[in-house]
């Protein structure tokens, strides 16, 4: 089996859609599949057409600006062309079996235009819907017609490709929703590599003293801070709880739009002795952060992206046995058992975010149960070999590639731009 993947960006780049491409490419290759990676001019600007990172060697797409740009949503277009280009160079090269593209959709539409000239199946891996990841909902509603044509492309390229996969309940039902065949949509669950992550790791004394965590319980977040994360509700509870917990501290590992905002917030509640915001950190050293932790928080706020995504940060916090509290949003929900392997709030209730908090920590003669049922829970449901596996069903119901059609697309010499 080879499979073509088309990725919005890629390692050396760090984020959840960068970190579960590796895990996939790892889990594919080790089923003795070979794999071939193309990022598109999404991952940013590159210097080559070929880049190793990570021990993995990824094809670039160069960003090309022509007269297109100039026009209203004339850079996707021509972003699209740019990636059809070299997703057809590959194909010639490598003769895949599958053209596998990732999210976003922009991704997908070249992909079905390069495999209904080539022949070769395309699979469609949502990770998000264009119409919720595009679209600023605080200016923009989901009635606009920008909303509008960003979902009638997903609709368009959901019903032409040969399969789906996706990455949750809440998406799946989603597409299905659109008249889309369950049949042909496949849930591929966020997992993580256990081996990766250790249980009962001690704090590094150094660190918590350059922090100021010294004799201090730590309610704790690792990861960008975009508004839907909810960060600002964590604030506010810690200020709600700071008479009655006086040890309590906020740390905030990370950075993001929002970072201004949640300092404003903490000062003008005046907690802003007790949060802490490292900045940035180093992927390496994220760990050293999380082991000064004693509670992880996810409380983000309700929206149709938070409702329909799992993220992968509390499988995480699962895996490395610890400890967390998340709001009730669907994304949430699939992953986390209240009071087994975590505990749920209502999602954009401060005040029952504080009392979680409290709750959580008034119960400390629990912690060791419930840390072993949440490591148990990604053990044996939530590794990435046990996920990746799924795909060998995908691709063993696409249609077989019509090589001659390659071929003789080739000849035609189609991929100068003008084809």
């Amino acid at each position: 089996m080879r499979i073509l993947h088309v990725l919005d960006h890629s390692l050396p780049l760090h984020s959840g859609y960068a970190f579960r491409s590796a895990a996939i490419l790892r889990e594919q290759r080790a089923l003795r599949w070979e794999t071939i990676q193309l990022t598109t001019p999404r991952h940013g600007p590159v210097s080559a057409d070929r880049e190793e990172a990570s021990g993995w060697v990824f094809h670039r797409t160069q960003a090309r600006r022509g007269a297109l740009s100039l026009l209203p949503a004339g850079s996707y277009i021509d972003e699209m062309r740019a990636t059809a280009q070299r997703i057809a160079e590959l194909v010639y090269e490598h003769a895949p079996d599958v053209i596998h593209a990732h999210s976003p959709v922009l991704n997908v539409l070249p992909a079905l235009w390069v495999g209904a000239r080539t022949g070769v199946p395309v699979v469609y891996e949502v990770r998000a819907l264009w119409e919720d990841a595009a679209v600023d909902h605080a200016t923009t509603s989901e009635g606009s017609l920008r909303y509008r044509l960003s979902r009638a492309l997903e609709s368009y390229a959901l019903r032409r490709v040969a399969a789906i996969t996706t990455i949750c309940e809440g998406l799946r039902l989603e597409i299905a929703g659109r008249g889309i065949d369950l049949e042909k949509i496949t849930v591929i669950q966020n997992a993580v590599d256990t081996s990766a992550f250790s249980v009962g790791m001690q704090p590094d004394l150094d660190l918590q003293r350059s922090l100021g965590l010294e004799g201090a319980v730590v309610v704790g977040f690792a990861g960008s801070f975009y508004g839907y994360e909810g960060l600002d509700l964590l604030i506010e509870a810690a200020a709600i709880l700071a008479a009655r917990q006086p040890a309590l501290r906020v740390l905030l590992v990370g950075g993001g739009p929002q970072e201004s905002a949640l300092k404003a917030l903490a000062a003008a509640r005046g907690i802003s002795d007790r949060v802490v915001f490292t900045g940035r950190v180093p992927h390496a050293d994220v760990r050293r952060y999380y082991d000064l932790i004693d509670v992880l928080a996810y409380p983000r706020h309700r929206m149709r992206l938070t409702e329909l995504v799992t993220p992968l940060k509390p499988l995480e916090a699962m895996a490395q046995g610890r400890m967390l509290v998340a709001s009730d949003v669907g994304g949430h929900k699939e992953l986390v058992r209240d009071g087994e392997t975590g505990f749920l709030f209502p999602a954009g209730d401060a005040a029952a975010l504080a009392r979680s908090l409290e709750g959580v920590l008034e119960r400390r003669c629990d912690w060791q149960e419930i840390r072993r049922q949440a490591r148990r829970f990604v053990e044996t449901e939530r590794t990435w070999a046990r996920s990746v596996a799924r795909y060998a069903d995908v691709y063993a119901g696409l249609p077989r590639p019509h090589r001659a059609l390659v071929g003789a697309w080739r000849v035609r010499g189609a991929t100068d731009d003008n084809a």
